[in-house]
């Protein structure tokens, strides 16, 4: 499964993006839990949630500077 690419974030709009946030942010934490229970199956899921969690992060920042940078 390759790496999720930056530009699918950048088509999300503002309301879908905070939710993709919300919703990685869940599934990371469930990813922790499985660890640290020791039913984890797939640890390549953390990286691939980081770096889409990342990714989101910087549209919504990028955004939320253009609308400071406007006013």
């Amino acid at each position: 499964m390759p790496l999720p690419k930056i530009s699918e974030a950048r088509e999300l709009t503002d309301e879908k993006l905070s939710e993709e946030i919300l919703a990685v942010k869940k599934q990371l934490f469930q990813l922790r839990l499985q660890k640290a229970t020791r039913q984890l199956q797939k640890p390549h899921q953390f990286r691939h949630a980081r770096h889409r969690l990342s990714q989101l992060l910087t549209v919504e920042n990028e955004r939320k500077r253009a609308v400071a940078k406007q006013s």
